[in-house]
């Protein structure tokens, strides 16, 4: 009989977090979950909850004392957080699970970072694991130094890889999926995005995660990404599944471009970043981020499936959570 694997997750009360904890239950492991006070546990009753933060040493150590695996999830993005805490959060806290790992010689650590780190250089359509590009914003700029700290860690004492989702698509997500759900299936929002993305069902990156944990070789990198759709191509075929919807106009790229400045004058008048972009940022979300999974594929046995295997299950949560 096989023995029991233990796995440590930080952010397993998010949205992917939740999905992974509960895929591993199903999958017979013991679950260790970091947890805030205030974070909302209901559903992952068998999780073994450690409540703190990615600043609680005693309780990391605790959480990844003898597991097999770290799954470090956690992180924050500019709609939650300015920019200093979101550093803090993205980089000072993975050192902070990089350093108990190693002070505990937990099992291999999985990183998850953003494909946002990635982009096409120009040479051709879509980016790959080998086009690390120059941090846009904040939140790229933390993940991106986070991924130097998990490098150095492989590359050193311990054994860790980093996996990069793109756009992640499923149930319970109130931000990305909502949204897109909402630009497909609302009369209400008769308009799309210009630009493009690659889109992939959590499922599928809860498979990629539990891929590089088995497979994944030590130091590496892997896109865990889905279809490469424009986002009027998504939202037509959201749309004809949920038995049509009035034609849809694009938001011109102009209005997008114009609307970063406007965000940086708010900033900088009042001190505050009401809008989770600047006007770089405003110029990236009208490009077409497109990327190859290629590499996760060939080496971890990573697939993905299309959007239409993944808005059954999304759009009843929508329809029983969000309208």
């Amino acid at each position: 009989m096989m023995e029991e694997r233990t796995a440590a997750v930080t952010g397993a009360t998010g949205f992917l977090g939740s999905h992974l904890c509960e895929r591993l239950l199903e999958e017979g492991w013991h679950v260790r979950g970091l947890s805030r006070p205030t974070s909302d546990r209901n559903g992952l009753d068998d999780v073994d909850w450690y409540v703190g933060d990615l600043f609680d040493d005693e309780t990391l150590e605790e959480l990844t004392d003898g597991a097999d695996a770290v799954f470090h999830l956690a992180g924050i993005g500019l709609w939650s957080a300015g920019p200093e805490t979101v550093h803090r959060v993205n980089h000072d806290g993975t050192r902070n699970v990089i350093e108990a790992c190693a002070k505990h010689d937990a099992g291999r650590l999985v990183f998850t970072s953003t494909s946002g780190t990635r982009r096409s250089n120009g040479s051709g359509p879509v980016a790959d694991e080998t086009d690390v590009a120059e941090p846009i914003g904040a939140y790229q700029s933390s993940k991106a130094s986070a991924e130097q700290l998990v490098d150095r860690y492989a590359e050193t004492t311990g054994d860790a890889v980093t996996v990069h989702p793109t756009s992640i698509f499923g149930p319970g997500d109130e931000n990305f999926t909502a949204q897109l759900i909402a630009m497909g299936a609302e009369p209400t929002m008769p308009a799309y995005l210009p630009g493009g993305l690659s889109i992939v069902g959590v499922d599928d990156v809860v498979d990629g995660l539990l891929a590089a944990y088995e497979r994944g070789e030590r130091g590496e990198h892997y896109i865990l990404g889905g279809e490469n759709l424009t986002y009027d191509r998504a939202v037509s075929r959201i749309a004809d599944h949920v038995d049509g919807s009035p034609a849809r106009i694009p938001v011109p790229a102009t209005a997008i471009h114009a609307a970063g400045p406007v965000a940086e004058a708010v900033g900088a008048v009042t001190n505050r970043r009401l809008f989770p972009f600047d006007r770089q940022m405003a110029q990236l979300a009208t490009q077409r981020l497109f990327y190859s999974s290629r590499k996760a594929h060939e080496e971890l046995g990573y697939t993905y499936r299309p959007l239409e295997a993944h808005l059954p299950e999304t759009m009843d949560w929508y329809r029983e959570e969000l309208q």
